[in-house]
């Protein structure tokens, strides 16, 4: 009865939104239960996030997609301007490579924070993303995981970026571009790259969500399917 009233109570706050009022409608006729709308959510991060962390660590995975691809900082393209002007592009080259090489290295130890915040997905945490809109999941997400996936690939990411040699480039390219300035850019290599990481592994974990929701093809679970299968593709859920 409990589950009943609940379904009852929850359609009438997503007014507006036509698929959540449909996973409701199956909650309340006993077709899914809350217990399976919450899983059913999970188990698309927890899909959106595998798939996409384990295509961005393969090689490549940032440095050839031109979406997330991490480009020198605004502050310094003046200096790689300045840098292929004199003929020393190769070396900017060489940097940006290495950045994207340490980005694809720390994406590969992202796997327990993701899953320890999709495990503590409440039920409020769950209908709170129906009524989101088709990045709701992700941005859950990246609200409960970002400050400690900063906090976890800031050491990761410095030491790619040594791996890399990135900050041997980083350190070559701005020695070189003294020679030819006054006013060197001070940026925090590190932190940069942390962000682009971010940036770029929450940006696939979105265009994964959307394909949950909106082709049946991308559901590859059975709960999927089931707490998927009454959505409205214009409105996500």
């Amino acid at each position: 009865m409990k589950k009943y009233l609940l379904a009852f109570v929850m359609l009438f706050s997503f007014t507006g939104c036509e698929t959540a009022k449909s996973i409701m409608d199956s909650v309340g006729n006993g077709n899914l239960t809350n217990a399976e709308v919450v899983q059913g959510l999970k188990e698309a991060l927890q899909v959106g996030t595998d798939t996409a962390t384990f295509h961005l660590a393969l090689l490549n995975g940032f440095y050839k997609d031109d979406m997330i691809k991490i480009l020198m900082p605004p502050e310094a393209q003046s200096v790689e301007k300045s840098l292929r002007n004199v003929g020393l592009g190769s070396l900017v080259d060489k940097a940006v490579l290495s950045m994207n090489r340490a980005a694809e290295d720390a994406t590969k130890y992202v796997g327990n924070i993701f899953l320890n915040a999709i495990k503590q997905m409440t039920i409020q945490d769950a209908f709170g993303i129906l009524r989101g809109g088709d990045r709701a999941a992700t941005d859950y997400l990246k609200q409960k995981t970002t400050a400690q996936l900063t906090a976890a690939f800031t050491p990761i990411v410095s030491k790619s970026l040594d791996y890399t040699d990135a900050t041997k480039y980083w350190k070559d390219i701005f020695s070189a571009y003294n020679k030819f300035s006054n006013k060197p850019v001070n940026t925090d290599l590190t932190a940069y790259v942390t962000e682009k990481t971010l940036d770029g592994l929450f940006y696939h974990i979105g265009l994964e969500e959307q394909a949950i929701r909106k082709d049946p093809a991308a559901r590859i679970t059975d709960i999927l399917k089931k707490v998927f299968a009454n959505q409205n593709t214009k409105t996500g859920f």
